[in-house]
């Protein structure tokens, strides 16, 4: 499992920097964003270090599956009952901010601050 050392969501994976996990297994950690834009933010991030979605092949195909699958529930268990939104932002066009693969999870009653 590739891991880079310098990337933001690596450390968080490793435990190396602290986050609000609401899930956490072998593959998959889900945590609550720091700048929330919504009632409800969580990001999904993989274990394994994928620069962003630009970069997955058809070895990945049940990693996003398992992260898709797992957004409906966290969502849901986090408060957005009513409805929620998934974004993933891919390159510097796309708006991405870290480089390592991340869903967002965006949810709660609105109006949000800047989603």
């Amino acid at each position: 499992m590739s891991h880079d050392p310098n990337c933001l969501f690596c450390r968080i994976a490793s435990g190396e920097i602290p986050a609000q996990k609401v899930y956490e297994d072998d593959e998959l950690i889900a945590f609550k964003d720091i700048r929330p834009a919504a009632p409800v933010h969580l990001l999904i991030i993989p274990r394994q270090h994928v620069a962003g979605l630009g970069d997955v092949t058809a070895e990945h195909e049940a990693l996003l599956g398992r992260m898709l699958t797992l957004a409906p529930r966290l969502a849901v268990e986090q408060g957005a009952t009513n409805g929620f939104r998934t974004v993933i932002n891919t390159g510097p066009d796309g708006g991405q901010e870290v480089y390592h693969l991340h869903l967002h999870v965006m949810g709660g009653p609105r109006p949000w601050k800047h989603g």
